[in-house]
């Protein structure tokens, strides 16, 4: 296997202004050329292990400071933002994308923040337009979008609480019929907690309450045996691994106490499908399905939806799933949920373009469609839809669903059994947008906003597909 090369450049340039250094200053302290400088302050080459160790011990600095191994995190991230349609007349190819990154790292990293700073100040304006939270400050997102932004910049996976889950058992785990009596024996035998299963009229719209001061668990009746189980490995992960979880929440730079405390939620949920389906024994069984979710969630005592949440967070090095978009939405086209290893935009609001098939997933209840979309930037993924039931209190909630979408490019498709007799290279591939509200698409007939990036001049004697196509063109 060929050796990875390391590239310093904007580091070692940005460590040589530091010290007020002259590239040949720098270069007599490290015993080589001043060309040599110039070529690796240029990517023009990798530096050696010799260099390396020479500036560990000349200027002190560990040599993770000075390379970059996020690099295709932050390609990804950066090709997700230009994905907005604000960048259509101006946006960069691949190429130009790697040589910023190369030269000018920090210039980008701004760049990204000014995004963020723009995104923010919209998610603020669509909330106060909605006649909600006018009293927030001007910049805050939401906490949910707050944490979506924090998981997709860890490409939605973390290497600590994997770590974790693997030392959660200390040596085998119990066998999928024990687990229950397991966990509740674990929390009584290690932290006092008695939990008790209640009557729905006991806990109401409630499905999990634990009182700390009585050292009790209370899990509602409504909830099924996977998620009895799912929710005393969540309790067990915010107790157990407090540290684990903090590190990580301080690392996420959350300022707000709602993104805090939605953060801790999603990071404890993370580490309990972690323990349910550890990430080696999932990713072969993954693999040897062809991410057949269904089967997935019955070989590990899981639901449907928490395998698909599952899977989008294989993203080890050196052993990589399929990456991912997952989006849940509700009946009425609401995002209540979604995380993605990939470079395909997510609605936040106002629901997912009205053209994909998670939405016809409510007229077939739990039959999986497949389809391949395209963006408005010509990339294809092939998507799966599917609804999911919710715990039922009473009778009159009954149709309590949601409808779950899981994508991946059309490259991964055929890793995917659900592909199988889909001619996906030259196949029709359904046109998509983000939403309405910012899709480029003229002629639409699902469209149900006039796109705020659309500015041609309305044309009054003419009446297209709705009343939002009126433009002459």
């Amino acid at each position: 296997m060929q050796a990875r090369k390391t590239f310093i450049g904007p580091h070692l340039r940005r460590l040589r202004r530091e010290r007020d250094q002259t590239q040949a200053e720098m270069a007599k302290a490290l015993g080589i050329s001043a060309a040599y400088v110039n070529l690796l302050e240029n990517n023009q080459r990798s530096v050696s292990v010799s260099v390396m160790l020479r500036l560990l011990e000349v200027y002190g600095v560990d040599w993770r400071e000075i390379t970059d191994e996020d690099t295709g995190a932050r390609l990804a991230d950066l090709r997700g933002i230009l994905q907005d349609p604000i960048f259509d007349s101006t946006r960069p190819d691949l190429q130009e994308l790697r040589g910023a990154l190369a030269h000018a790292p920090r210039m980008l990293s701004a760049f990204a923040q000014l995004h963020h700073a723009y995104q923010a100040a919209m998610d603020q304006i669509q909330v106060i337009a909605a006649g909600m939270g006018a009293d927030e400050p001007l910049l805050n997102s939401a906490p949910e979008a707050v944490v979506h932004n924090y998981f997709r910049r860890n490409r939605n996976h973390f290497p600590a609480l994997e770590a974790a889950a693997e030392s959660f058992w200390g040596g085998p785990a119990p066998a999928s019929d024990d687990l229950y009596a397991a966990l509740k024996a674990r929390l009584h035998a290690s932290h006092k907690i008695i939990v008790r299963l209640v009557r729905v009229a006991d806990l109401p719209r409630t499905l999990r309450q634990y009182d700390e001061a009585r050292a009790e668990l209370l899990l509602s009746e409504a909830l099924d045996h996977p998620n009895r189980i799912f929710q005393l490995v969540h309790v067990l992960g915010l107790i157990e691994y407090e540290k684990v979880i903090e590190e990580l929440l301080t690392d996420a730079a959350l300022n707000s106490p709602q993104g805090r405390a939605r953060c801790r939620v999603e990071l404890a949920n993370y580490f309990a499908a972690a323990v349910l389906m550890p990430y080696g024994a999932f990713l072969a069984e993954a693999r040897d399905s062809k991410y057949d979710f269904d089967h997935l969630a019955t070989r590990f005592g899981v639901s449907f939806e928490q395998a698909c949440h599952r899977a989008t967070t294989l993203q080890r090095d050196g052993a990589h799933g399929v990456p991912f978009f997952f989006l849940r939405i509700d009946k009425a086209g609401n995002v209540t949920k979604r995380f993605n290893a990939t470079d395909f935009q997510l609605a936040e609001y106002g629901g997912a373009c009205p053209r994909m098939d998670v939405h016809m997933t409510f007229r077939t209840p739990g039959r999986i469609i497949p389809q391949l979309v395209e963006m408005p930037d010509a990339s294809r993924y092939f998507v799966i839809s599917r609804t999911v039931d919710r715990p039922t209190f009473e009778r009159h909630g009954q149709d309590n669903r949601l409808a779950v979408a899981m994508g991946c490019t059309v490259e991964h498709a055929t890793d995917l059994g659900y592909a199988e007799g889909m001619s996906l290279g030259d196949a029709h591939a359904t046109p998509i947008g983000i939403n309405c509200r910012v899709c480029p698409r003229v002629g639409c007939e699902q469209r149900a906003h006039h796109a705020t990036i659309l500015t041609a001049p309305v044309d009054e004697h003419r009446r297209g597909a709705t009343r939002y196509d009126t433009f002459q063109g």
